[in-house]
């Protein structure tokens, strides 16, 4: 799929520097940088989801183990996401 973005030229000079540095073409470097982006982002996502898990259940008290909490969380969110959800 094509998109078109708008680059300062000194960000696009830096990716042309890098692609021929590399030996390899812009729109690969470009790519890359967007895949390893969504990846960070998604895992900020998952760290920060796993916090709020941990948090509430210490603040539940650690009543049950937690195996069992975590089972239910993820029962959670596959009913609340679908089973897309992992």
């Amino acid at each position: 799929m094509k998109a078109t973005f708008e680059l300062t030229p000194e960000l696009y000079r830096a990716i042309k520097v890098e692609a021929a540095r590399t030996d390899r073409s812009v729109k690969d470097i470009v790519e890359e940088a967007l895949e390893r982006w969504l990846e960070a982002a998604e895992d900020a996502e998952d760290i920060a989801e796993s916090k709020l898990a941990l948090e509430e259940y210490e603040r539940d008290g650690g009543a049950v183990e937690a195996g069992e909490f975590f089972a239910k969380l993820a029962a959670e969110t596959k009913e609340t996401y679908g089973s897309g959800a992992s």
